[in-house]
């Protein structure tokens, strides 16, 4: 392999493969690895009326409300969604569906079929290195470890990948360029496990480290150094305005962050590179919220108030790309 690169710009000319170039992974055509963006896009969830096939968008960098982008192929809640940049990809959901949905960040409309996952689950996590999406564990009629995984930029149904190192619902997925981390979730009680997956391999999960208390549906933030977990129910089934975060190349237990503005459960999270929105959820006496709310991920520091969701939403999911 010849390999050039401009000390001044990290240009690199004449290269195959993955390369890091101060610790981001960036391909032999010159462009980096991508898997978040600075539109976010929060599909589905539960409101007032069922659950509903409606995706929105903000502009991350900004303040603001929602704007409504276009529908899924179904009234569907309990999902999980991540992106390469361009394509956003939301799978599964409840009433327990195998259906992947794909949308292009970049426009507004309605969904696409990509495939299928390779079983009918709901309250699964979902992760993404910019190359591949996994989903992982979730609901059937009993929890499940499993695994999936998919090429983000074709289309096709979903390939086993491993299993997670213990069965588990409603946890959250973070991750970067290399690895992807599933925290959180239940089974039979609230767990606080970090596992962690070699995106780019196939194989089962490994012990990463704990969150700072044990709950389960956190939201999942992430850049390409730090993952953030927002939130989520606790065991007596009140919630948590806990922020906690680690350092995804390494391993660890969570370190406090700060706290969101409100305790909020069940909520979703889309991530650019400079922050990450929290939205939706619930909240005291299980009463659902339109909130979104922000921190800077490089730093630490409670949430700040964003704008509304277009209505007041529970068990969404979502992603971000451009």
């Amino acid at each position: 392999m010849s390999l050039t690169i401009n000390h001044q710009t990290n240009d690199i000319s004449n290269a195959t493969g993955t390369i890091l170039v101060n610790g981001v992974a960036v391909g032999g055509d010159n462009t980096p690895i991508v898997w978040s963006g600075d539109r976010g896009l929060f599909g589905g969830g539960f409101t007032s009326a069922g659950a509903v096939n409606v995706v929105q968008y903000i502009t991350i960098a900004s303040t603001g409300n929602a704007t409504d982008f276009g529908n899924l192929s179904a009234n569907i809640a309990y999902l999980a969604a991540c992106s390469n940049g361009s394509r956003g990809l939301f799978g599964g959901g409840n009433p327990d569906r195998n259906t992947i949905d794909y949308f292009t960040i970049s426009t507004t409309g309605n969904s696409t079929d990509f495939g299928d996952l390779t079983s009918a689950r709901d309250r699964l996590a979902a992760c993404s290195n910019g190359i591949r999406g996994v989903f992982a564990g979730g609901d059937t009629s009993s929890s499940v470890n499993t695994i999936d995984y998919v090429t983000i930029a074709s289309t096709g149904d979903a390939q086993d990948f491993g299993d997670l190192t213990s069965v588990r619902v409603h946890p959250a997925g973070i991750s970067n360029a290399t690895r992807g981390l599933i925290g959180g979730g239940n089974h039979g009680s609230v767990s606080n496990r970090i596992d962690y997956i070699t995106i780019a391999t196939t194989g089962n999960a490994t012990d990463f480290g704990d969150l700072s208390t044990s709950r389960n549906a956190p939201a999942g933030g992430f850049n390409d150094t730090r993952g953030i977990f927002c939130g989520g129910q606790l065991s007596n089934n009140s919630f948590t305005n806990v922020i906690d975060y680690v350092t995804v190349a390494t391993t660890g237990n969570a370190t406090d962050f700060g706290d969101l503005t409100i305790v909020v459960g069940i909520p979703a999270c889309a991530s650019s590179d400079t922050r990450a929105v929290i939205g939706g959820g619930n909240t005291a006496g299980f009463s659902k919220v339109d909130v979104l709310q922000y921190v800077t991920i490089a730093t630490t520091g409670n949430a700040t108030d964003f704008g509304d969701l277009l209505a007041a939403t529970n068990g969404l999911s979502a992603c971000s790309g451009t």
